[in-house]
């Protein structure tokens, strides 16, 4: 099977507008590359097909300011899962260890730690997005102390990434919903290629639908700060006494606005926010 690459000159100084604007539209067929050391930087997409990658970059094109011409390649399956190797690399929170599929057999894991296989070919992604490390940090954190019975929730699950950490760091019952059905099949595969095909719930949902499970005690919504603060009822309804409720996708510059959002409404909350680059999060504690 091939697959076809359109790669995109990049103007240096659009690449985080652009990186927001992709993050925005949720289509994981397109990212970002930068390389610092030149510098230069690319907006690359990859399709299954040579019409649909020159469909879907007409329809973003008009959005990208600083893109130059585009360059089309058919590119064996084999070849672009050799070019993922050379950018995906295992990194490390606490004892989760998120790892390119490829080392399964040879990467060293400490004792007492777990891992995470990644599979690019398959959607699932690094995890190496801000937005993505900040729940991450806050999850493995959450870890130390809370119950295995503890009942986790990961809204709005895009590939599954967050819900498969929860479950291998040990949870019994975590669920994960997203509003488009057609990333539950790809949550399914991601799980299925971690051995936790049957740890994790995945439904269709969103997030006024998307709790009909009952409150956890971990709930996590990793979607964009101005779309959170529309459902601060929901969010925090969803939240079991004692629960933690992460919040991230939050751009730094409006972080302090959706902490305000939610701060008014459950002011007896405890509340924290952190900043990783550009992104935030905010984590309240319910009493």
């Amino acid at each position: 099977m091939s697959l076809w690459e359109i790669k995109v000159p990049l103007a240096v100084e659009q690449v985080d507008a652009t990186d927001d604007l992709l993050l925005e539209l949720g289509d994981e067929r397109w990212s970002v590359l930068h390389d610092v050391l030149i510098p230069a930087a690319w907006i690359v997409g990859v399709f299954e097909a040579k019409e649909d990658a020159e469909a879907s970059w007409a329809a973003l094109a008009g959005a990208v300011a600083g893109a130059g011409e585009p360059e089309l390649n058919e590119m064996p399956d084999e070849a672009w899962r050799d070019a993922y190797k050379l950018h995906f690399k295992p990194w490390q929170c606490g004892r989760l260890h998120w790892v390119p599929v490829w080392e399964r057999e040879t990467y060293a894991l400490p004792e007492g730690d777990v891992a995470i296989w990644l599979d690019p070919g398959m959607a699932f992604g690094t995890g190496n997005h801000e937005t993505t490390r900040l729940c991450c940090e806050r999850l493995v954190e959450w870890a130390k102390t809370a119950s295995a019975d503890a009942r986790v929730i990961d809204a709005g699950c895009g590939s599954g990434i967050l819900a498969i950490s929860a479950a291998r760091l040990g949870w019994r019952e975590v669920r994960a919903f997203d509003n488009d059905p057609e990333v539950l099949s790809v949550c399914e595969e991601n799980a299925a290629l971690n051995g936790l095909a049957d740890a994790i719930t995945f439904y269709e949902g969103d997030l006024i639908t998307g709790w009909s499970g009952g409150p956890g005690d971990l709930v996590m919504a990793n979607i964009l700060g101005h779309v959170l603060m529309q459902f601060v009822p929901q969010l925090t309804g969803a939240v079991a006494p004692g629960g933690l409720l992460v919040l991230s996708g939050i751009l730094a510059t409006e972080v302090d606005q959706v902490q305000a959002a939610f701060t008014q409404a459950v002011p007896e909350w405890r509340v924290e926010q952190r900043i990783m680059g550009e992104w935030a999060d905010v984590a309240l504690w319910r009493p």
